[in-house]
């Protein structure tokens, strides 16, 4: 069995075919690619008190090591979903898993703190072209009927390596494989990504639904990139300094540029994101629900560690274990989505995913309200497995309708998209929510680190309703959104 590529109208006459298995190997590849990705952006904040005691440095230079990862990779997702569609998918995939590979060697051997925070800005930058890269070719070598399929492990495997990142950081210091400490934790992506590069070179199409008549538009990039900066910068630091003014100055400042990148790209020949794209009912309410749920998911994330090692003073390895139901939870409701609610229900599931998502955080809220300082990983389990549940039935859905009926030419611009808003929401949700998480905390102790959780869940659950309001705007199924567009 055989999957045909074929290019727009718009494009170049050229069609390939591809076996179904070989389709199959390029889905194995892109998975890997975000595996790599999501451990390596959780494991450092594990490691960090490790990497300042060999490396030194002060607290806003460590978090920088930390934070460097995530701010040039949500730089650079936008932009680099469009120069897919320009200089070719298959060449940038490769491009992008070369050089995360190299920075990740460069990390593990880092010297000094400024080297190892030029090292992670470097892998950053490397997976913001990867990433987009692999969900854009998933898009063009699997036919619908079967791109949901490709797409149900999406979930176990993120949830599980979400999990598993602090898990193996864990394990990796504790064995302290030939005296190398936290660099291990790098060093791990070297073998993999040398083999994820060659099946990659293997298998991947030599086309990929590029546009050969673009062209990359630099003042709106230019006006991205910098907005992008003046938002990532404060949110990323402001917490730890306090808000100092200069933050709120750039956050202003990055509205203003985004206005002019707007205007901008109405008089561009060539604009950095489709504008074909805001035209689909789908994109920009899936996009809003993206921001939402994100937001909410990554406060979560964030709160329950800081309540179960900073307030629990569990280890980073008991937290990571008593995350599993959460995993355990996602990967079963992404296999339920994919196989048949998300077809069968359309934004049903959605309305279901989200409404599960808001009781397990109340139940969540409940629990540590009952039992505070007795509560154990046993009776965290129930409202856990629910949250996990009911997120893992949005993923699937989400992405079909925001990315369903987007042709080849827009399908990398609206990957990046889909990839940058999930990191801003995340960074917006960190900070605002981990703000109000701190100011309750005050003076830290277990009780005041559980009354903090109670009301950061309780308002990730009210977010999350928000959120679920926003669903009846988008067509019934995914496959009817091009027509209401």
């Amino acid at each position: 069995m055989f999957v045909s590529i074929t290019q727009h109208p718009s494009q170049a006459p050229t069609t390939s075919t591809l076996p179904l298995r070989t389709a199959w190997l390029v889905l194995a590849v892109v998975f890997l690619a975000d595996i790599m990705d999501l451990i390596d952006s959780s494991v450092a904040n594990l490691a960090g008190p490790s990497i300042r005691a060999d490396l030194g440095g002060g607290q806003v230079t460590v978090q920088w090591v930390l934070s460097a990862y995530t701010a040039a990779f949500a730089l650079g997702l936008v932009t680099s979903g469009r120069l897919g569609d320009l200089l070719g998918r298959r060449r940038l995939f490769l491009l992008g898993m070369t050089g995360f590979t190299l920075a990740s060697l460069a990390c593990g051997l880092a010297p000094n703190v400024v080297f190892l925070i030029v090292a992670r800005t470097v892998q950053g930058l490397c997976g913001s072209v990867m990433i987009p890269q692999g969900l854009a070719l998933m898009k063009v070598v699997f036919p619908p009927q079967h791109l949901r399929k490709a797409l149900m492990p999406i979930g176990p495997l993120m949830g599980l390596a979400t999990v598993a990142g602090p898990i193996l950081a864990g394990w990796l210091l504790h064995l302290d494989l030939f005296g190398s400490q936290w660099r291990s934790i790098f060093l791990i992506n070297v073998p993999f990504g040398i083999i994820a590069a060659a099946l990659a070179w293997r298998v991947l199409p030599r086309s990929g639904g590029e546009d050969p008549t673009a062209r990359l538009d630099l003042t709106g990039v230019g006006l991205l990139t910098a907005a992008s900066a003046l938002l990532i910068i404060p949110l990323i630091q402001g917490r730890d300094l306090g808000w100092p003014a200069w933050t709120y100055v750039m956050m202003a400042a990055a509205v203003v540029l985004l206005a002019l990148f707007v205007v901008s790209e109405r008089h561009s020949k060539h604009p950095v994101i489709a504008p074909s794209l805001f035209r689909k009912r789908s994109f920009v309410v899936g996009l809003m629900l993206v921001a939402g749920f994100y937001a909410s998911l990554s406060a979560f994330v964030l709160v329950i560690n800081l309540l179960l090692q900073l307030g629990m003073r569990w280890t980073p390895l008991q937290t990571g274990l008593t995350l599993i139901p959460w995993a355990l939870g996602t990967a079963v409701a992404v296999l339920l989505a994919g196989a048949v609610l998300a077809e069968k229900l359309g934004r049903a599931s959605l309305h279901l995913g989200l409404s599960i998502a808001v009781i397990g955080l109340l139940a969540l809220w409940w629990s540590i309200t009952h039992w505070g300082t007795d509560i154990t990983a046993w009776k965290l389990t129930p409202a856990l497995l629910l949250t996990g549940f009911g997120s893992g039935l949005v993923f699937i859905p989400l992405v079909d309708f925001i990315l369903g009926d987007a042709t080849t030419e827009e399908v990398g611009t609206g990957a990046g998209m889909l990839n940058a808003v999930q990191q801003f929401a995340g960074a917006i949700g960190v900070a605002a929510l981990g703000t109000v998480f701190f100011a309750r905390v005050g003076h830290p102790s277990v009780h005041s680190y559980l009354a903090a959780a109670e009301l950061v869940f309780g308002i990730a659950a009210g977010l999350n309703f928000l959120t679920l309001l926003l669903v009846g705007l988008l067509p019934r199924h995914a496959q009817q959104a091009h027509g209401q567009a």
